[in-house]
């Protein structure tokens, strides 16, 4: 098979789908891969360390789309690279379609196979390949937040983990699953008055377990929301419906009770976010201001640090893609229950609950594609 990474082009998105390693795995299974010129650049990786594992180097993007069976992305196709996409070519990558309805369309379109590496699910419920960047997201949030916290970025001018004589900052994060977990790991870390809200007693009761003395667990509703975030420095939200919108737990009438310069980071503003205010951002224009609220909303987070980004997600992406290379998606995701959790359109239909109802979109089953 024919396996295209083209460089990614969102806004300052400098991870790459594929390291050396993985392009040499490839070739080792009997597969041509093709890269774009220099898209491991901003990730570390030169073009001359691609051809000396047996990949290609094409000339542009363009090429890439044409000559590639599959397309292995970071970041969901942007409306400048849908022209290149074709019936019957597979893209594996983020997607998040349930957050926006004309790149859900523009995908049902191009009748291309379109698996997402978001909604990609074990027997546990874990999601594999959202899991490593969720991980990356929620240690950057606390790192972001701490500075925009600084009255030199319009914050209240307070240092996270305060100093002897002088209190912490206090940091509430929504939701206890792998955003969360790593953020109050962070911000504890840090000396940070942690409070962590979650819908889940039985996760509750586990992080009871592994979380430190300085982060209170708290059962997550509007009431407590609104009672956390009035004392609260800086807000994460952390909060996952896999391949579905996220819930709005913070509304915009809920600002008035927050002080000014706090600051919110949210995390799951790529799935709509769980703050109402919240739009996506760019990391060069990070911030803004609604009612005297910082909102952190840069939704390709991990792509800020994307040495560690690109070495995490490509870590755990790459057997999935050598599986899905190797037996040809249909047999891939037959053999796989995960992967074909994966699977949200194929030939024009979705084939995923979530998207279908974001959009009231008819849902076809997947397993009808699959023979």
């Amino acid at each position: 098979m024919q396996i295209g990474v083209p460089k990614e082009i969102k806004t300052n998105e400098n991870r790459v789908a594929l390291v050396p390693a993985g392009a040499e795995a490839f070739v080792a299974a009997g597969h041509k891969v093709l890269m774009e010129q220099g898209a491991g650049d901003g990730s570390g990786f030169t073009d001359v360390q691609y051809t000396a594992v047996g990949a290609e180097i094409a000339p542009d993007a363009a090429t890439v789309w044409k000559r590639a069976d599959m397309i292995i992305k970071v970041k969901e196709p942007i409306e400048r690279e849908w022209p290149h996409m074709r019936k019957d070519q597979v893209i594996f990558t983020y997607f998040h379609f349930a957050a926006d309805e004309k790149l859900t369309r523009a995908h049902i379109a191009s009748g291309a196979v379109c698996i997402a590496y978001e909604t990609v699910e074990l027997s546990s419920h874990e999601l594999p390949l959202l899991t490593p960047m969720s991980e990356v997201a929620g240690r950057m949030a606390v790192q972001e937040g701490a500075k925009y916290l600084e009255k030199l970025y319009g914050g209240r001018g307070v240092l996270l983990g305060g100093v002897p004589g002088v209190a912490p900052a206090k940091v509430v994060i929504l939701g206890g699953g792998i955003v969360g977990i790593n953020a109050a790991k962070m911000a504890a870390g840090l000396g940070a008055k942690v409070t962590l809200l979650d819908i889940s007693l039985e996760r509750l009761r586990y992080l009871s377990d592994v979380m430190p003395a300085n982060v209170t667990l708290i059962y997550s509703n509007h009431q407590n929301i609104l009672e956390q975030i009035a004392t609260a420095d800086l807000v994460v939200g952390g909060v996952l419906i896999p391949g579905a919108k996220a819930p709005k737990l913070i509304r915009r009438e809920d600002l008035k009770v927050m002080r000014p310069g706090s600051v919110i980071v949210d995390v799951a503003v790529d799935q709509g976010g769980c703050v109402e205010t919240i739009h996506p951002t760019t990391h060069e224009n990070p911030t803004y201001v609604v009612d005297g609220v910082i909102h952190y909303g840069v939704a390709n987070m991990p792509g800020g640090v994307p040495r560690t980004s690109t070495l995490a997600l490509t870590n755990a992406t790459l057997n999935y893609a050598l599986a899905l290379a190797s037996k040809g998606w249909k047999r891939a995701l037959h053999e796989s229950p995960a992967l074909k959790k994966g699977l949200n359109m194929v030939a024009g239909q979705v084939t995923y609950p979530a998207v279908a109802e974001a959009f009231g979109l008819p849902l076809k089953n997947a397993d009808d594609f699959l023979g």
